[in-house]
Formats: C-alpha cells, sequence, structure tokens
C-alpha cells in the first residue's frame, strides 16, 4: 500500500511555554515533507496576530507551505481582507477559509454589522482576489446547527462553487462516516478533494469535550478501548494502534490524503505516519527517542 500525502495542522501559541511545543512540532514533522501546514484562529478571533506570527514564521524559517486559517468572526469585510492581504504581502498564499466559532459565553454566531455573513461570503471575495488558494472545512457528521448530513454537503457545495480548491473534514472514528460522506459529496456534483481530518488521541477526556461540542461521535468500542488502556497506562500505544487502523481502512478505499490534527503534540503524528510507512517519520522519531 503506497503511503498517503500528509498535512497537518498546528495552533499558535499563546505562552512561552507553547511556543516551544510548537517549534519542537514544527521541527519533528517538517522531515516528513508534508503537502502543506495549517495554523489555526482562535474562536472570536482570540488569536488573530499570533496566527499570523505562527504562519509567516514558519514559512520563513522551514520552507514549508503554510496555510492561514482565517475567519470572518467579530471583524468587519475590510478588516478581514486587510488580514487575508498582508499574508499575501508576506508571501502566504494558503488559506483555510472558515466561517468561525463564536466568541466564548456567545449566544452563537453572529455576523458584525459590516462583516462577512457566512463562509460563502468569505470564500467568494477571498476568490475573487485571486491570490489565494482556498481550502474548506466539512462535517462527516452532522454540524451542531445542521439538521442533517445533506445540509452539511449542500453547504459544502456552495463553498466548493464559491472558489475552494479542497476541504478539510472535521475528525471522526469509524472509516464508515467518512466514506459515506465522501459518496453523498460526489452524488451533489463535488468533484474538488475532501481531505479526511485525523486526530491522535493524546487526551480521552479532553476529546470527549472536544467532540461534545462539534458534533463528532465518539463509538462505544473506542470508550471500551481507552477505559482499558487507562488502567494498563497504554493510553499512547492504543491512541497509535486505533488511528493507524482507521488510517489503513481509508486508503483501502482509495484516500491518498491524510489531514492530522496534531494539537501540537507530534509524537502520536509521527507514530501515527511511521506505522503507515511515510518517508521520514521513523526518522523524526529515532532523533528525540
Amino acid at each position: 500500500m503506497t503511503a498517503p500525502r500528509i498535512s497537518f495542522e498546528f495552533f499558535p501559541p499563546q505562552t512561552l511555554d507553547a511556543s516551544f511545543k510548537l517549534w519542537e512540532t514544527v521541527h519533528m514533522l517538517a522531515p516528513l515533507k508534508p503537502e502543506f501546514v495549517s495554523v489555526t484562529y482562535g474562536a472570536g478571533g482570540t488569536t488573530r496576530k499570533l496566527t499570523h506570527d505562527a504562519v509567516t514564521t514558519i514559512g520563513k524559517n522551514t520552507g514549508l507551505r503554510v496555510a492561514a486559517h482565517l475567519t470572518c468572526v467579530d471583524a468587519t469585510r475590510a478588516e478581514t481582507l486587510e488580514i487575508a492581504e498582508a499574508y499575501a504581502s508576506a508571501g502566504v498564499t494558503d488559506i483555510v477559509a472558515l466561517r468561525g466559532d463564536a466568541p466564548k459565553g456567545s449566544d452563537g454566531f453572529k455576523a458584525h454589522a459590516d462583516g462577512f455573513a457566512n463562509s460563502v461570503e468569505l470564500i467568494e471575495a477571498l476568490a475573487a482576489t485571486g491570490k489565494f488558494t482556498l481550502r474548506v472545512g466539512a462535517y462527516p457528521e452532522p454540524h451542531p446547527e445542521a439538521k442533517d448530513t445533506m445540509q452539511d454537503v449542500r453547504w459544502l457545495k456552495r463553498k466548493m462553487d464559491a472558489g475552494a480548491s479542497a476541504a478539510l473534514t472535521q475528525f471522526f472514528f469509524e472509516a464508515d462516516t467518512f466514506l459515506r460522506f465522501r459518496d453523498l459529496c460526489a452524488k451533489e456534483g463535488i468533484t474538488q478533494p475532501v481531505i479526511p481530518g485525523i486526530l491522535p488521541i493524546a487526551s480521552f477526556s479532553g476529546l470527549k469535550k472536544f467532540a461534545a461540542r462539534c458534533g463528532a461521535n465518539i463509538p462505544a468500542a473506542l470508550d471500551l478501548a481507552f477505559e482499558a488502556a487507562a488502567r494498563d497506562g497504554r493510553e499512547d500505544e492504543v491512541s497509535v494502534e486505533l488511528c493507524t487502523d482507521l488510517c489503513r481502512k481509508l486508503m483501502t478505499e482509495g484516500v491518498e490524503d491524510l489531514h492530522f490534527y496534531t494539537l501540537n503534540r507530534p509524537h502520536l503524528t509521527a507514530e501515527v505516519c511511521a506505522a503507515l510507512g511515510v518517508a521520514g517519520a521513523s526518522a523524526a522519531l529515532g532523533k528525540v527517542a
């Protein structure tokens, strides 16, 4: 089985310790030669400057292709496009365009009076500049604000038609979840790549909180596996085994690209990539063994 093409997601640091963790992650995973890496954007635009700094610094110091997350939360159209122009001026031409999460403590997303109403409007405006490669988010399980998966598929089609070149999905834990979604996307006429988002589980308790917020289902078997792993102190080992198995099932069904949510904890991701035969992964692990 041919090794997959890979990409990674990082998040910008907000403390000195987090800065060290980010750079450990970047330097450990860069030798795996990802297609691109992305840097997230905090809820409500809270990491706007941090994201910009991380994106430009990673690009300058590693030569990696870096995609910046950009949302339309709590910003005017002019402010959002100004941020995009700053990326273009810095040589960053890849953007993950998202509506974005509402600020903590709010009642949900509310468009700025002078801002973009949704992700489709944002994508259209970015595409009109002709300066960016645009990727978007996708939900293989219903988004918390969607009535069903077909509503998510049809919204994804609108984003693709607005100018996106690929989609990165929310994480999931059963291969059939993604494969069914991929089939629905194809039937809806989506021809751009829909890339599965993969999350090696570093903290099962943390995962449950995250999954509850984004609508991802945690299979009962996964719960049982981590309950047993915790008793034996084998959480990391089980995480790698389950994640590798998921990736292999996807690859058997023709998936050639995997997007890893690293959470700035590179070791689990590197171990999964090594198990999948990604060049450079075993060597990267050996350097820190």
